[in-house]
């Protein structure tokens, strides 16, 4: 469910009409709903709500400070892969016991900052990380919590780019050989392990694969306990699939994800941490484009918009659908008739649908991008000298940019000549 909804013949975010925020914040614009973003994260958080447990918002989804603040005002933890990212946490008032720190390269200077900011864990993806840390962790004079991100070898039947349980992926350390990292670990002083971390993909329309994958990680954790680790705190990642098609068949719901990690990790007495951020803010954002021009092809009909391949990169780096809705309703027995939906960028990828079937449109017309609000904004770039667009985020009646759109010569001026220019 969202709240992005036709009402009085035109489409609506919570009780706010797009075409006045088109209006007055010009087009394109990313749009999010604080109604569905508090409704996605209190889903989560009931649904593991008979363990103990903390849901942590994976920023990499939309890492917007108006949407972290929200999310950390309503209690959230927050999973962070990147030093911008642990600033950005705390700058929207993350206390740093709800901060774990994920991917693959983190640097000693990452390090360094989360381990005097303050920080919850860190997820360990390889023994030279593991290694480094100890070693910053001594320069400091403290101990860094830590877990081992396992790679259980579990397909996760989900596009290739964003699958990372399988053992040829680049992420973990494989679940054979975690015991003997977890005994090098004890004897590191700068290092002390909490827990064990799994994260098998993203964007999973079946429980299979998670149940798979916790059953291999229940087995580790009554095999390093009987090694004598002491094992308080699983972290399960996140990966839950959103339905960017509303005719498919939905996704697994979050209260039928937690029946799942009971049933599999309930008798083991660990705090539960999940990381969702596609569940949370895919479907509480809609990208907002203006219909530039209609071109008659050789075959088909081109409509041609405002937004282009480098404000949402996911159809041309994934193939990704996503619904496209005009924003004024179309009569309930309004034709159709198939568009192929392109930018301006001047890529033959900048398409984001072909021969999709819409209600006729012409220039100046409106239309929104449906499931937007994740790996939207934060995937985008300027390629094309384009600006990055505006983010609005509305609460009831209201709406507010929480990012603006700079202007060229803001951009040119990030540019600096050199002395013999």
């Amino acid at each position: 469910m969202d709240h992005f909804l036709y009402r009085d013949g035109t489409l609506h975010a919570e009780d706010v009409p797009v075409a006045d925020i088109a209006r007055a914040v010009g087009t394109p614009f990313y749009c999010y709903s604080t109604a569905t973003l508090t409704r996605h994260f209190k889903l989560f958080d009931e649904a593991l709500s008979g363990m103990d447990h903390l849901v942590c918002y994976a920023m990499k989804a939309n890492s917007n400070q108006a949407v972290l603040k929200l999310m950390a005002g309503l209690g959230a933890g927050v999973d962070v892969v990147s030093g911008g990212e642990y600033a950005r946490a705390r700058a929207a008032g993350f206390d740093g016991d709800k901060i774990v720190f994920s991917g693959v390269g983190k640097t000693h200077e990452e390090m360094r900052a989360a381990l005097t900011g303050g920080i919850r864990q860190f997820n360990l993806e390889s023994e030279p990380e593991m290694r480094r840390l100890n070693k910053v962790a001594l320069e400091l004079g403290v101990v860094a919590p830590v877990t081992v991100r396992v790679n259980p070898d579990v397909d996760a039947k989900t596009h290739e780019k964003i699958a990372t349980g399988k053992s040829e992926n680049k992420f973990g350390i494989p679940i054979a050989r975690a015991a003997e990292v977890y005994a090098e670990i004890a004897t590191l002083p700068g290092l002390k392990a909490v827990g064990i971390d799994v994260h098998i993909g993203s964007q999973l329309t079946d429980l299979e694969p998670f149940r798979q994958a916790y059953r291999k990680v229940a087995a580790l954790t009554a095999e390093l306990r009987a090694q004598g680790h002491d094992i308080i705190r699983l972290d399960l990642g996140g990966g839950l699939g959103i339905p960017y098609e509303r005719s498919n068949e939905a996704p697994p719901l979050p209260l039928e994800y937690g029946q799942m990690v009971q049933e599999e990790l309930g008798d083991l007495g660990c705090e539960i941490e999940i990381e969702p951020g596609r569940l949370i803010a895919g479907n509480a954002g809609i990208l907002v484009s203006e219909v530039t021009y209609v071109k008659s092809g050789e075959g088909r009909d081109f409509l041609i918009v405002d937004a282009a391949m480098n404000d949402l990169v996911r159809p041309a780096m994934y193939s990704a659908h996503h619904d496209i809705v005009p924003v004024v309703e179309p009569a309930a027995a309004a034709e159709q008739q198939p568009y192929d939906i392109v930018g301006p960028v001047c890529e033959t990828g900048d398409t984001f649908a072909k021969q999709r079937n819409l209600t006729q449109l012409a220039e100046g017309d409106l239309i929104a991008f449906r499931s937007a609000g994740a790996y939207g904004a934060v995937m985008a770039s300027e390629y094309n000298s384009r600006p990055l667009i505006p983010e609005v985020l509305v609460k009831d009646d209201q709406f507010a940019v929480i990012r603006p759109r700079p202007t060229y010569q803001e951009m040119i001026d990030r540019d600096v000549l050199p002395v013999w220019l």
